[in-house]
C-alpha cells in the first residue's frame, strides 16, 4: 500500500526516493521509476476530471546523463529528450528517473535500437500514456542551441514586493490610462509576449529550490506588467512540482484576466542531469521553442 504525507503540496507518497539516500544502481532496473498521480494536485486547481482538460501541451524533460555500453564493453552516451502527453495519469518522480537512467551504465547493448526501444517501453508503463523519445547521439551536439525567450522583460521593472506566496488576487488588467497611453481601450484586444527569469519554486518534498524562467503569451484584454510580475515572484516560498506550478499559472490567470488565448511555458534548470519544461495553453496557441535557455 501507498502512503501519503500530511503536507499542504497535493499527492506526495512518503516512500518517494527524493530526499532520501539511495544505493545507485549496479545494473539496469526499471523498477526504479516511481509514479506520481496528477489527478490530486488537479482537483486542488478545482478541475473536474471527468471533463476534458482546459488546456492542451506537454511535459518537455531532458536528461543530460545517459550512458551505457554496446555489445563490447565500449561506454556509449547520448542526451534523451522525451514529451510527456498532459493526458498521461501520472508524472516521474525526478530522482527515481535519475536512478534508472543510472541503471543503464553498466548495461551492455546490441544496438542504440535497444536502448531506444527499452526506454520508450518503460516510461510509456510508469507514465501510463503516450511518450514521444529523441536520442541525439554526439554526431549532433553541435545543432543543439541556447536560446533566450524573446518578447518583453518584466523582470526591469522596479516594482515593491511582499508576496512570496500564490495570490491570484495580485492579477490585475491594465488601467485605464496605462491602456490610453498604449493607445489601447476596454475593447482593444492585446497580442502580448511576456518572459519574467524569476520563477522560483520549491521542491514539495525536499524543499530545495526550483528556479525557471517562465514565458507568458496571450491574447485578450492587456494584462498589467507589474502586477503579473508580483504574481510570479509569489512563488517564491510555494512547494509545488514544476508541472503543477504552471497548471496553477494557467489557470489563475484564464481565471483573473481571461485571455481568448493563452500559453504558459516554463524552462526550469538542470538537477541532476534533468531539467523539466512544462507547457499548457489553450488549444490554439502554437508550440513554443524547445531549445534550452544559457541558465539551463
Amino acid at each position: 500500500m501507498t502512503h501519503f504525507s500530511e503536507t499542504s503540496s497535493p499527492n506526495i507518497p512518503l516512500d518517494v526516493p527524493l530526499g532520501k539516500s539511495v544505493s545507485y544502481p549496479s545494473g539496469y532496473s526499471a523498477s526504479l521509476l516511481f509514479p506520481i498521480a496528477r489527478a490530486e494536485a488537479r482537483r486542488s486547481l478545482g478541475l473536474d476530471l471527468s471533463s476534458p482538460l482546459p488546456f492542451t501541451g506537454w511535459d518537455l524533460w531532458n536528461a543530460y546523463e545517459l550512458s551505457w555500453l554496446n555489445a563490447k564493453g565500449l561506454p556509449k552516451v547520448a542526451l534523451l529528450r522525451i514529451k510527456v502527453a498532459i493526458t498521461s495519469p501520472n508524472i516521474i518522480e525526478s530522482k527515481s528517473f535519475k536512478l534508472y537512467l543510472n541503471s543503464f551504465n553498466q548495461t551492455r547493448f546490441e544496438t542504440v535500437h535497444q536502448v531506444f526501444d527499452r526506454l520508450r517501453l518503460d516510461l510509456q508503463a510508469i507514465l501510463g500514456g503516450d511518450v514521444d523519445i529523441e536520442l541525439i547521439g554526439p554526431d549532433q551536439f553541435a545543432g543543439e542551441q541556447i536560446k533566450e525567450f524573446d518578447g518583453i522583460n518584466l523582470d526591469k521593472l522596479d516594482v515593491e514586493i511582499d508576496t512570496y506566496e500564490p495570490n491570484a488576487s495580485l492579477l490585475k488588467l491594465a488601467s485605464a490610462a496605462v491602456n490610453a497611453a498604449s493607445g489601447l481601450n476596454d475593447r482593444t484586444v492585446q497580442n502580448e509576449k511576456v518572459f519574467s527569469r524569476l520563477l522560483k519554486s520549491n521542491c514539495p518534498v525536499t524543499d530545495q529550490p526550483d528556479w525557471a524562467c517562465i514565458e507568458i503569451e496571450y491574447s485578450g484584454k492587456a494584462i498589467d506588467h507589474a502586477s503579473l510580475l508580483k504574481y510570479i515572484v509569489s512563488y517564491r516560498l510555494h512547494n509545488g512540482f514544476h508541472e503543477h506550478c504552471v497548471e496553477k499559472i494557467f489557470m489563475d490567470l484564464m481565471s483573473s484576466c481571461r485571455p481568448k488565448s493563452l500559453s504558459v511555458y516554463a524552462r526550469y534548470t538542470r538537477r541532476g542531469g534533468l531539467d523539466i519544461n512544462p507547457w499548457r495553453a489553450t488549444p490554439d496557441m502554437s508550440e513554443p521553442n524547445i531549445c534550452r535557455s544559457a541558465r539551463q
